[in-house]
Order: structure tokens, then C-alpha cells, then sequence
């Protein structure tokens, strides 16, 4: 399998705060890589350095095309979407109007065809499709986020905390759906996640991040059976 995004040698700071320290990673074509590491690690970082959301030093090629020191919305057009963590939803708009925010780039028209498509993952949200977003428990409003993404029609789907705050029963139901979403359209993905059971269950690859630095990579059967890995992030 050939890889579809790869960064090397990847810095990234916020003003005169580094953040990372010259990470390598790889997210394969169609595959699912998990991120893994305590707060403050650098994960989200990782994610907003791919979008061109913070100043990098190093390269980031997607689908050998270098795309460090572009513009977000840009990449956001080569196929990179991002689900950021807290949902980033459009309280005062409706169900409708996010998801149309997120197809900004694509023709209204095409946009409101895929409509269809998002509801068969998604059908909660066909019936809130008029409801204010904001009156939206956390569940639908992540659902509402990651159909928002999928509008694009992303190659890489980037995913910040997609459990986050939500209920057990919630997030099995997102997940169930986001690897629909991988079957169906081959979409690559990215997931960052405190749940390190629940990621390494998901992806088949994973990176673990430690103050800004990748200490270990592999399988995330690897990473699951490591008794460091075990006792820090899985808890036995």
C-alpha cells in the first residue's frame, strides 16, 4: 500500500513556543493512523501543521505533491479535511447551513447531491436538517461535524478527539460509521484520540508522541501488545 501523506523532518511552533521537534510519520493510501499521547503532547499541533494552520519547518507531501507553506484552504481543496477537536460547530446557523459551509468549495449544486449520500450515514441529521445546531446534543453534533468534512469529499480525514465528551454508546455508533465511511469511499484517515484501546482497535498504524517527539511507530497490534504502551495509555 503507498502512502498518501508523509512528513519529514516536521517542527512546528506557536510564535516562539516549538511544539514539534522533527517528527517523521506516513499515513497510507486508504488507511487509518492513530496518534497517540498525553495532552499537551502535540498531537492537535500534528493536525494543524498538515493543514497549514501553524508555522512548520520540514516537508509534508500529499500524494508527492509538497504542501508545507500552502494556504489552508488550498489544502483543504487537494482533498484534506479536518474534524477539530470540540466539533467546531456553527451554533446559531442550522443543521443545514454548517454542512453547506463545509462544501465551500465545491459548487452548491454538486454539494446538495451528496446530500443524500451523508443522510444514509448520517440520518439524524436529515431529520434536524432545519434545526438550529446549536440545540444538538454532542453526539449529533459531532455526526454533523464529520458530515460537514466529508462534503469535501476528502482523500485524508483528519479527526481530533472524535469521542470526546461523549457517551460510550455514542461513540460505538461513530465509530461503526466512521469505518463505513472508510469501506465505502477509501478515505484515508488520521485520528487522534485519548481512547488508546479504542484507536488502536480502529487503525491498522500508529505513532505514539511524547513532548513533540514520535518514541515509538508500528502496527497498532505493535503498539498494543508494548507493556509500556499497555500500562500508560490502555491501563494493564
Amino acid at each position: 500500500m503507498t502512502n498518501l501523506l508523509e512528513a519529514k523532518g516536521l517542527h512546528a511552533a506557536y510564535g516562539e513556543t516549538k511544539v514539534l521537534h522533527g517528527i517523521d510519520f506516513a499515513i497510507r493510501q486508504g488507511g487509518v493512523t492513530a496518534l497517540l499521547g498525553a495532552n499537551g503532547a502535540g498531537k492537535t499541533t500534528t493536525l494543524r501543521a498538515i493543514c497549514g494552520m501553524v508555522r512548520t519547518q520540514g516537508s509534508i507531501t500529499l500524494d508527492g505533491r509538497r504542501i508545507d507553506g500552502m494556504a489552508t484552504e488550498d489544502i483543504v481543496r487537494l482533498g484534506v479535511a479536518h474534524v477539530p477537536e470540540g466539533r467546531g460547530t456553527f451554533m446559531e446557523l442550522t443543521v443545514e447551513e454548517n454542512m453547506r459551509l463545509g462544501a465551500y468549495t465545491r459548487p452548491a449544486a454538486q454539494a446538495t447531491a451528496d446530500f443524500g449520500h451523508i443522510f444514509r450515514y448520517f440520518p439524524r441529521l436529515q431529520e434536524r436538517f432545519k434545526q438550529q445546531a446549536g440545540t444538538l446534543s454532542g453526539g449529533e453534533q459531532q455526526m454533523l461535524a464529520i458530515a460537514r468534512a466529508l462534503l469535501l469529499r476528502p482523500r485524508l480525514l483528519l479527526l481530533d478527539e472524535p469521542s470526546f465528551g461523549l457517551a460510550p454508546l455514542i461513540v460505538q455508533e461513530i465509530f461503526r460509521i466512521l469505518k463505513r465511511i472508510r469501506e465505502d469511499a477509501g478515505v484515508s484517515m488520521l485520528l487522534v484520540e485519548q481512547n488508546a484501546a479504542l484507536a488502536l482497535e480502529f487503525a491498522e498504524d500508529a505513532y505514539v508522541l511524547e513532548t513533540g517527539g514520535i518514541v515509538m511507530a508500528g502496527s497498532s497490534a505493535e503498539i498494543a501488545r508494548d507493556e509500556g504502551i499497555r500500562r500508560s495509555y490502555l491501563g494493564y
